[in-house]
């Protein structure tokens, strides 16, 4: 299929921000729309942890959101969401109740906590701050920023033997429509090319220069490894200018799983809490089917971006060094 890449930061209607401490090796991603945005949410590893989710759900009242939040900090960095909620109150931006505007806001963590310095977690001033990025100075770039500054991969063995990586994005435009991904790629498994099946990150070998293969270390254990330093957790975001509602959305989120079960494995177990939002962002007439394989394609993608665009720290090595 032909289409024309375009940076993620072309698609209309979407702000996104980004703040961290590099240090500590966490920090926060987020997406705001400030008229409302139409989202839904698919949730396939067992550990997730997140904020106000069932907002997403076909059946609650709440037809838009205002914003995204992907952070690091495991449950501890759910907070980041009030220092965006407390920037957007007072932008008049969010749900009127008639006494103030509430800002309908809903985050997904992952488990970084193992990286850099385990107590310090995003909190509102982190996600204040990427709220105000967002607004005023968007900053989106790959790498080892925002939720993807603590990521890593391959941690079956521990973090003696795990790759570094970070967030990154992929975005195209096929006759007007557009549709993007970004995703902090967070995993306890291996990370593949999903064109030619090349692994391109994950479980090192003890010279840390070359590969295992987690799948195979899982099946010479057998026996339930008690600690797979729980959650991992890759998180990501679809979006397109195409016009749909929130079931169908929910299906589009759940089509772009693919692109996780393309690229990682092992994907979506017990110690990950994989979660994909898929958000509407314009007018645009499109199929539903379409938006939902292209989505699973540019997630793809995406993780490819986040893999190579990462740099060594905390003592992993990135794909580059190999």
């Amino acid at each position: 299929m032909k289409y024309k890449e375009i940076p993620v930061t072309d698609i209309q209607n979407i702000r996104i921000g980004q703040a961290e401490n590099a240090a500590a090796g966490t920090g926060c991603t987020v997406f705001i729309c400030e008229g409302g945005m139409r989202a839904g949410l698919d949730v396939r590893g067992g550990g997730p942890a997140s904020r106000e989710s069932e907002l997403l759900k076909p059946l609650a009242a709440a037809q838009y959101i205002h914003a995204i939040v992907l952070a690091g900090g495991s449950a501890f960095g759910l907070g980041a969401a009030n220092g965006v909620m407390e920037y957007l109150e007072a932008r008049d931006i969010g749900f009127d109740v008639g006494v103030t505007k509430v800002p309908l806001v809903v985050q997904s963590d992952l488990f970084d906590l193992t990286v850099g310095e385990c107590s310090v977690r995003p909190d509102a001033a982190m996600g204040y701050e990427a709220a105000r990025r967002a607004m005023e100075d968007p900053n989106y770039q790959d790498g080892n920023y925002g939720a993807g500054c603590g990521a890593t991969v391959g941690k079956i063995c521990g973090m003696d033997t795990c790759m570094n990586t970070g967030i990154g994005s992929f975005a195209i435009e096929l006759g007007g429509l557009q549709i993007g991904a970004v995703v902090a790629v967070n995993a306890l498994g291996d990370i593949y090319d999903w064109k030619t099946g090349q692994k391109i990150a994950g479980l090192l070998a003890p010279d840390r220069k070359s590969f295992r293969s987690t799948e195979e270390e899982l099946a010479r254990r057998i026996t339930k490894i008690e600690n797979r330093f729980a959650n991992n957790t890759t998180l990501g975001v679809v979006l397109t200018n195409a016009s749909f509602g929130k079931a169908q959305l929910c299906k589009i989120a759940g089509m772009a799983q693919d692109g996780f079960a393309r690229s990682i494995r092992p994907v979506h177990t017990t110690a990950d809490g994989d979660s994909i939002y898929a958000v509407s962002l314009g007018d645009l007439e499109a199929d539903q089917d379409l938006v939902g394989a292209l989505g699973a394609e540019v997630m793809s993608e995406a993780i490819k971006r986040a893999v190579y665009s990462a740099e060594s720290a905390y003592g992993f090595p990135s794909a580059e060094d190999l």
